[in-house]
């Protein structure tokens, strides 16, 4: 191997090193206690070296909300690949398991904004994930015939492309794209009130109050019953 080649491993495996040891720090001291000197204590690093790889506090929070978004799509994606309502439940099961085993990072991306942390162009693109994964089962009922596009023109109400970036139809007449959208954040509704505490004194079976509210989500989408 080169000294470049050398050079380019030592760097990401330092690089993994300080956004793991980030990550151990947002779960204790929270994204607004983050703090780049902490980092470098943790790792014997001089606070200048960890400033050559993360250059800001922000930049390093970039790269834990980015790399939080793709565990949650990637949760989502792996999930049961049988009938379109399995598939929605497997997929939407899988992210509220990444969230409640991972609650610090699942606050980092959908809970309150860190002070003085405005987020990047870079995240745009990963927060959109879960909802591309939810598109794509939609897409492919839509495809194949059994999921109504629905008329009322609840899809004008989208921005130009969503619609078509995700394979379903271009059509403003349609609700099915306005359908998704609605899922899609109350899904985030239903994991956020678990994970932050506000379903205590008001639901004890939670598994079974979530697999009905799928359920009821997937009735919204017109997926076929199985």
């Amino acid at each position: 191997m080169t000294a470049a080649g050398t050079r380019a491993r030592v760097r990401a495996a330092l690089t993994r090193e300080i956004v793991d040891a980030a990550r151990r720090h947002l779960a204790t001291d929270g994204a607004a206690g983050l703090s780049l000197r902490a980092v470098a204590r943790e790792l014997g690093m001089a606070s200048s070296a960890v400033y050559r790889y993360f250059p800001s506090r922000d930049e390093l929070l970039t790269t834990l909300i980015v790399e939080a978004y793709d565990a949650l799509e990637e949760a989502a994606e792996k999930a049961a690949r049988h009938g379109l309502r399995a598939r929605l439940h497997a997929a939407c099961g899988a992210v509220r398991s990444w969230a409640l085993a991972q609650p610090h990072e699942y606050a980092l991306v959908y809970g309150s904004p860190v002070p003085g942390y405005a987020a990047p162009q870079a995240t745009i693109g990963p927060a959109a994930r879960v909802g591309v994964v939810l598109s794509r089962i939609v897409a492919e009922g839509v495809a194949a015939g059994v999921v109504d596009p629905g008329t009322g023109g609840a899809d004008a109400a989208l921005a130009p492309g969503a619609a078509e970036a995700v394979g379903l139809p271009v059509d403003p007449e349609a609700t099915v794209g306005a359908r998704v959208v609605q899922v899609w954040t109350a899904l985030f509704g239903l994991i956020s009130f678990e994970v932050f505490g506000q379903l205590h004194n008001v639901v004890d079976r939670r598994e079974e109050f979530f697999h009905d509210a799928v359920e009821r989500l997937g009735d919204l989408l017109g997926l076929p019953a199985e």
